[in-house]
């Protein structure tokens, strides 16, 4: 079987670009799986795997704007800063929110959840793209 790096490399790309910490996509009778620390590359009728070690790219970096009061995603789905497409977004940079305020909705199997503030503060940072999607624990708003 001859694996195509392409595919992992663009696959690795997608975990820093999305903030995720696994992708996992499959073709015909190929399952490819990346998380942070690994690959893993099996076919589904044989019971062998490989699974190389793929170098991340400093990802601390950034480490210095992440100070102040992380909030972070309850669950795994799609985040959306509004309620619907045009509309207000919830929270924007610099704006003051309150604990309990709705500060973005995640939706999971087609249910919106919103998501509340766990603490009062100034935005510092939205850390989501509107309409990406998120990991559970994920930091997806920073106060200050």
């Amino acid at each position: 079987m001859k694996i195509d790096k392409s595919i992992i490399k663009e696959l690795s790309d997608y975990l820093d670009e999305f903030n995720l910490t696994e992708i996992e996509i499959t073709e015909k009778d190929t399952k490819i799986k990346v998380s942070k620390n690994n690959v893993s590359i099996s076919n589904q009728p044989l019971t062998t795997s490989a699974s190389p070690t793929i170098e991340n790219k400093d990802t601390n970096s950034g480490s210095n704007k992440n100070s102040g009061t992380e909030i972070t995603s309850p669950i795994i789905g799609t985040a959306y800063h509004a309620p619907e497409p045009g509309a207000k977004k919830f929270v924007e940079v610099g704006k003051k929110i309150k604990k309990g305020d709705t500060i973005m909705i995640v939706e999971a199997m087609k249910t919106m959840n919103h998501v509340p503030s766990t603490a009062d503060g100034i935005v510092k940072e939205i850390c989501v793209e509107d309409g990406h999607p998120v990991e559970f624990g994920q930091t997806i708003i920073i106060l200050e």
